[in-house]
């Protein structure tokens, strides 16, 4: 395995870094972004990022500006997206992936917007760990105006208890979606996937359960 750190310039004042891990030998890649309120090296994001590149699939991950930056409040939406953007790009000029061999992830917000950049261009597939559908208490305003213009397959896993997303709305929200996709349902998990304690499961298995999931899904798409 080789490990990669690059930094990207995203505008004139932003620039970012990113860690990609190369295995011995790949046939995708997948780019994973943070939630709003961790960065890169948070514990879940490292796990994915390890754990995936494990499979033989060329894992990356990066932080956004703001996060770069040690501020607390996530850059305009503009902003966001060029980030993504930036770091497809990067993928494209450093590999010899074509973008239908490049899945799009993140956690909760950097999976939001992954979804919207794959809703403007044909991707291999986007993968939503724990989507935010709706703000706390807003479920009648549902985040899915993008979701018809989705190009590829995509995966979403959700808790049955995170308040951002309420089961029933996202299940049928899914439809739609013009492309195939698949729900993966954490029970008793919240938005960070932590699950009760009288269901006696470790944080490690879930994130197992996870990551699992998410590479036979890549291998298989």
């Amino acid at each position: 395995m080789k490990t990669e750190n690059h930094t990207l310039l995203i505008n004139d004042k932003d620039s970012i870094s990113s860690v990609w891990l190369y295995p011995d030998s790949y046939q995708s890649a997948i780019i994973i972004a943070h939630g709003a309120g961790n960065g890169m090296n948070s514990a879940f994001i490292s796990y994915l990022h390890e754990t995936i590149a494990e499979q033989n699939i060329l894992s990356i991950k990066f932080n956004f500006p703001y996060m770069e930056q040690e501020k607390k409040a996530p850059n305009r939406p503009a902003v966001l997206e060029a980030t993504w953007q930036k770091m497809i790009e990067a993928v494209l000029e450093k590999t010899n992936l074509s973008s239908e061999q490049i899945f799009l992830s993140g956690k909760s917000m950097g999976g939001r917007y992954a979804s919207m950049i794959a809703a403007k261009q044909q991707y291999a597939g986007v993968i939503l760990f724990g989507y935010p559908l709706h703000a706390p208490g807003k479920s009648l305003t549902p985040r899915i105006e993008h979701f018809s213009s989705i190009q590829c397959p995509s995966l979403f896993f959700q808790g049955t208890r995170d308040s951002l997303c309420q089961l029933d709305k996202l299940q049928e929200s899914l439809k739609e979606l013009a492309q195939p996709s698949k729900l993966l349902i954490i029970e008793g998990g919240d938005h960070s996937f932590k699950t009760l304690k009288r269901l006696n499961r470790t944080e490690e298995s879930v994130w197992q359960e996870i990551v699992q999931a998410t590479t036979a899904w890549i291998h298989g798409n």
